[in-house]
């Protein structure tokens, strides 16, 4: 008895300079910062295990080294383009883009984020749709195809990609593969081995240099780039998998939301690709970068800027650019998301916008996929239920859809959930389009998926149970690391 007493006294004298640890020397967000707190109280020393593998801090570390040169060109570039927004000698293609003149700045000046303009944007809504023209342009590419998915399966998708994309090598196109290796935990090794036969290239980022042990399983890249030719450009939600074309009867059909892009915006898509492949291999993009980057031509109209955000950067960009557009709004908000853990800031922007008289609605699957993600995401709804935003559950199938499209003008979509996880941990890109065309589309989408939704109103989410409010409360204490 008196050992085990000891033995429960040094870990509590051990805890507190850990304790003290995470709370000066990380500097976190304050609701992050207690709920490590309480892991290192509940969980002593065993705690201070989890915080090293889950806790890390990358945004003291400069994980993306550019060249003087590749430095010096962006800089140019971003300052050229800076100067015309302050002198308004930019001229829009779309005179309503000129109301969203300050949050292009702020994207171009905290994210490095080019404005471009010459862009053509088709829409897909499930991975079916999204895949049959993905592997179109794969049989026609020419020079190089860069793909970058967070889920890989060893499935029938998986394999008829890998069967397409080893047949490209063999006939010479440079092929390039980087997948998240948390994201494809489950993936064999062997799998791509047909595709470096036939010359093709791999790289898994951030991966596990001691076996089932990997510390920065917390960091993912969640991002989802595929680039043909450098003049293609695919972005979105949809992953490599039979559940993304509606083939797992757990979730039965999968609605989500990708684009595919042609234009000067496929540039930037490129440069994050790049990025991250050089950060993930040791065969770096370098010699043949100038074929990687052709010329666009004019494809389409569409203002476009492709932002990422990861948990090296001090700014949470794709954040920020939510909270911009929902502050901008002058009459809707509509926003898709398969998880919703807001934090203050954004959760403050989205009551701003109720209070203020905006039509601000949220559509969350009816199924969760997470189950303590959906606890935590049930547990900031009632706060903005009680102000008057309406929520749907969409019940068609799984909705994985990341879109908020805002008055019909702009819109975002990419990678990028309504969590903090995407908004601190994950490497996150989204493309925030500029285009009343393409907004009206993406909220005449939303609106058709009302049709198979079910409202959930202010007085139904009442009667939750006090047993689920209770698990709501307890996971919400730990929303900031979920």
């Amino acid at each position: 008895m008196a050992i085990d007493q000891n033995f429960i006294t040094i870990l509590t004298i051990v805890n507190i300079p850990l304790a003290i640890v995470v709370m000066f020397m990380e500097r976190r967000n304050v609701g992050v910062t207690w709920a490590w707190l309480m892991v290192l109280l509940f969980l002593p020393a065993v705690g201070f295990v989890v915080y090293l593998v889950f806790g890390q801090n990358l945004s003291k570390k400069k994980l993306y080294k550019l060249n003087k040169r590749t430095r010096e060109t962006m800089a140019a570039l971003i300052e050229n383009q800076r100067r015309e927004f302050r002198d308004h000698s930019i001229v829009f293609n779309d005179p309503a883009a000129a109301n969203y003149a300050d949050l292009i700045y702020m994207n171009l000046t905290s994210g490095f984020a080019l404005y471009t303009q010459n862009n053509k944007v088709d829409i897909y809504t499930d991975g079916t749709a999204k895949f049959a023209a993905l592997f179109d342009d794969i049989e026609r590419a020419t020079n190089h195809i860069h793909l970058m998915y967070y889920i890989v399966s060893n499935d029938s998708l998986g394999n008829r990609l890998l069967d397409a994309l080893t047949i490209k090598a063999e006939q010479g196109v440079k092929v390039r593969f980087l997948v998240d290796d948390i994201g494809s935990s489950h993936l064999p090794r062997h799998f791509f081995r047909r595709l470096k036969e036939a010359g093709g290239e791999v790289a898994y980022f951030f991966p596990s240099k001691i076996p089932y042990l990997n510390i920065r399983v917390n960091y993912r890249n969640h991002r989802k780039l595929a680039i043909i030719d450098g003049q293609i450009g695919y972005i979105g939600g949809i992953n490599v998998g039979d559940e993304y074309l509606g083939l797992n009867a757990r979730y039965g059909f999968w609605r989500d939301s990708h684009l595919r892009i042609t234009g000067y915006a496929v540039s930037q898509m490129q440069a994050h690709f790049m990025m991250d492949w050089n950060l993930a291999s040791p065969a770096h993009i370098g010699r043949d970068v100038l074929a990687l980057f052709p010329p666009a031509g004019d494809t389409g109209k569409a203002g476009v800027q492709i932002v990422s955000s990861g948990p090296n950067q001090s700014l949470e960009q794709i954040k920020n650019a939510y909270i911009k557009m929902i502050n901008s709004a002058k009459e809707t908000v509509y926003i898709q998301t398969p998880y919703f853990i807001p934090d203050e800031s954004l959760l403050t922007a989205l009551k701003m916008a109720v209070l203020s008289g905006k039509d601000v609605r949220i559509m969350l699957p009816s199924k969760p996929d997470h189950k303590m993600v959906y606890l935590a995401s049930y547990s900031y709804l009632g706060e903005l239920l009680e102000e008057g935003m309406k929520c749907y559950l969409y019940e068609k199938g799984f909705l994985h859809a990341k879109m908020i499209v805002v008055d019909g003008q702009i819109a975002s979509v990419g990678t990028a959930n309504v969590d903090i996880r995407s908004f601190k941990l994950n490497f996150e890109v989204n493309a925030i389009l500029y285009d009343t065309e393409t907004a009206g589309k993406l909220q005449r989408i939303f609106e058709d998926d009302m049709k198979v939704s079910r409202e959930l109103t202010y007085e139904a989410y009442q009667q939750r149970s006090t047993y689920q409010r209770f698990k709501e409360s307890c996971v919400r204490l730990l929303s900031p690391i979920l």
